[in-house]
């Protein structure tokens, strides 16, 4: 993979966190408002190197204009944020692939 969230957010400023701190349904709420596009995922799916945790299904936001995916993202001691960042669309594709199509 060519693509790691971790690292991505410790070296890079080019995202945006729309939510932190917050509870799993609040997440996935804000996540639905946000982006044009809703998938779903299974708890454990691996997207951008890391396992998304939550309350399944996990939505994951895509905006294919913007370029962009918006995701839960939990980081022991310091809980849950949403995050927004811009990914290519090979990676894009490969989220929706995980769509488990309610």
């Amino acid at each position: 993979m060519s693509f790691c969230l971790d690292t991505y957010l410790q070296e890079s400023e080019n995202y945006e966190i729309l939510i932190s701190r917050a509870g799993f349904k609040e997440c996935k709420q804000l996540i639905e408002k946000h982006a044009p596009e809703i998938i779903h995922v299974k708890a454990g799916e691996k997207i951008l190197g890391v396992r998304i945790i939550g309350i399944p299904p996990i939505a994951i936001g895509i905006d294919e204009n913007k370029g962009t995916i918006t995701l839960p993202y939990t980081k022991p001691c310091y809980g849950t944020s949403v995050v927004e960042l811009p990914v290519d669309k090979e990676e894009i594709d490969n989220i929706k692939a995980l769509d488990i199509k309610e």
